[in-house]
């Protein structure tokens, strides 16, 4: 029989990015006691990789719980990114409520309505939380409005428009339910999850079942599995039989090993745990998402979407450049392959296959910042390898017509500079589709346009609008190709020799374009190193010395005016290259090649194209 297990609610964190979802869950946890008094805590606890810190942005949703007037409130963290939307879609199955974030001056935003929609398809019930409430430029009143419009448009009904609303300062960590007022502390946000989000309800005497959702991968206990108790009761040394809704014939029988419970930041060993608990269970080798642990006696699985398809790619090659292997730890095949296929057993939106030749590796992901975000962490590691230009994945319809993955773009931009921004995207096959007033001498503008249109894109967005504009993409299906575009307009700067860049090479050849080296830099025949200003490329010689006579002028010896180069982010370095060019990425550098180094046989390769 179906009990409701009152000592217990599950709650994700649902927001557009930058909203305040990790912030809110630190100030969660400094207020419910899990750090100890005197204790130094770091800003967004919760981001716990170094590109989650640096950059401010969540990649992987996070598991953390709080006890508040004895209930366990197991919180779930989530990312805002659209690229990291394969992560929220599968933790939602984990809970039973959502508390919504909403920034109090930027109101709801294209993620919001992603995020809030997969929610509204499981049904789940929603809190929402207007944050920043202490922004000099905060409009709460109105946001309330454009939360309760986005509720209507995504087909909501009575009880979910009959949501609460909760309006906090994540930073100050107050919270309030009127918003004219700042409250003192947590206590109002932390009161409406437990009277407004539903206890969790199973049968504690039927078979174990316990889905999978998120896979965490340490070097010790290998991959473990995190979910929550359906029906039943897990235990340690249980046999359990392993099945799959998508794979019906796929039954691994074993054995629990370890199981944990979640008790603020840390993982906590427990010997069994009840309906609604959400658990990590270790000692499971062959675990993916979506598999549902239950009883040897009853095999049912528990249905599971499946998780969006890629829809960018990239090969990952081994270096071969001049420079190969001066600055990396791991530089060959092997290395690149066991790697990237390490990354599938915690990532389920990535695709990694295997080419023709057993040098390259064709990487699919969500977007470009997901595999940036993959880039930068094998650098990091000490690997070296070099990555071609991102490509969309195209798809055909049963009469055979090519399909493209297409984006709903919304920007918004200062209005001096709206015409600018039309003209581009026209360019690059967008379809304005919406323009209208936003806040503050803002035009916000929605285009249609098809994902590869975006591709190196942002930065030449964020010269355009000096840095004011906000862009925000959201995956909108396939649509017919729309036609072939031309990305870049400018041609590049390549090395003629190999060698070390000098101040007289670079003085001579700064005329020719924007450089992207100093002096001193290694540089080989083939390498780019800088943007020309018109659309073809130029060789330059850029290791050459000034020849010494036997007379000198007063004037010869003064120093040599250099511009400074253009320092380029691995972003924009994955934007700018174009498709016969290649990114030597290096622990310590990035380094922009033509995949032919040749000078005669990429002139050869350009006639036959």
């Amino acid at each position: 029989m179906k009990q409701t297990r009152n000592d217990v609610r599950n709650i994700a964190i649902i927001a557009h990015v930058d909203h305040g979802k990790t912030t809110l869950v630190d100030g969660l946890l400094r207020q419910s006691g899990v750090f100890r008094a005197g204790q130094e805590v770091v800003e967004r606890v919760m981001d716990s990789g170094d590109i989650e810190k640096e950059r401010g942005i969540t990649i992987m949703s996070k598991n953390t719980a709080i006890t508040y007037k004895d209930i366990k409130i197991n919180i779930i963290d989530t990312p805002g990114h659209a690229d990291f939307g394969g992560e929220v879609e599968r933790v939602l199955k984990m809970v039973n409520g959502v508390i919504l974030v909403v920034d109090a001056f930027e109101g709801p935003m294209p993620q919001t309505k992603f995020v809030l929609g997969k929610a509204m398809d499981l049904g789940l019930p929603v809190i929402v939380c207007v944050n920043k409430i202490d922004r000099p430029e905060a409009r709460p009143n109105e946001v309330i409005d454009e939360v309760l419009e986005l509720l209507m448009d995504l087909g909501a009904d009575d009880k979910q428009l009959d949501c609460p609303f909760v309006f906090a300062s994540a930073k100050a960590g107050t919270s309030s339910l009127s918003p004219d007022e700042q409250g003192p502390d947590m206590k109002p946000l932390l009161d409406t999850i437990i009277n407004y989000i539903p206890a969790p309800v199973g049968d504690p005497d039927a078979s174990t079942q316990v889905l999978i959702s998120t896979i965490d991968y340490n070097e010790y206990v290998g991959r473990i599995g995190v979910g929550k108790v359906d029906n039943g009761v897990v235990k340690v040394n249980q046999e359990v039989v392993v099945v799959n809704h998508h794979e019906p014939d796929r039954k691994i029988k074993t054995k629990i090993s370890k199981l944990y419970e979640y008790d603020g930041l840390g993982r906590v060993e427990v010997t069994e745990a009840k309906v609604g608990s959400i658990v990590a269970i270790s000692g499971i080798e062959d675990l993916k998402i979506g598999d549902t642990i239950c009883s040897v006696d009853e095999q049912v699985a528990i249905p599971f979407q499946k998780i969006s398809e890629p829809t960018i790619s990239m090969n990952f090659i081994v270096n071969d450049s001049p420079l190969a292997g001066q600055e990396g730890k791991y530089v060959t095949s092997r290395h690149l392959r066991d790697r990237l296929y390490r990354e599938l057993n915690t990532d389920v939106s990535l695709r990694v296959e295997d080419t023709d030749t057993t040098e390259t590796f064709k990487v699919s992901g969500r977007g470009e910042l997901h595999l940036s975000v993959l880039i930068e962490t094998m650098r990091r590691e000490g690997f070296e390898f070099a990555v071609s230009k991102a490509e969309v994945i195209y798809h055909t319809d049963e009469q055979g017509h090519k399909l493209e993955p297409m984006e709903k773009c919304y920007i918004d931009v200062p209005d001096e500079f709206s015409g600018n921004v039309i003209q581009k995207l026209g360019e690059r096959k967008g379809e304005l589709v919406n323009m209208g007033a936003g806040n503050g001498g803002y035009t916000r503008l929605e285009f249609n346009i098809p994902s590869r249109g975006l591709i190196g894109y942002r930065g030449e967005f964020m010269t355009d609008t000096k840095g004011n504009g906000i862009i925000n993409t959201i995956f909108d299906g396939y649509a017919p190709y729309k036609g072939d575009m031309n990305y870049r307009k400018t041609g590049s700067v390549i090395a003629f020799e190999t060698g070390e860049a000098t101040a007289y090479g670079l003085f001579n050849a700064q005329d020719r374009g924007q450089l992207f080296i100093k002096p001193g830099d290694k540089v080989y025949s083939g390498m780019v190193i800088g943007t020309s200003g018109k659309s073809e490329d130029v060789e330059v010689n850029v290791c050459k010395t000034k020849h010494l006579t036997n007379t000198r002028t007063s004037s010869s010896d003064e120093a040599l005016r250099l511009v400074p180069p253009r320092i380029m982010s691995l972003e924009q370095c994955i934007e700018f290259i174009d498709n016969d060019e290649l990114l030597e990425v290096t622990p310590t550098s990035l380094r922009i090649r033509k995949r032919i180094l040749d000078p005669t046989l990429r002139k050869r390769a350009s006639f036959k194209k």
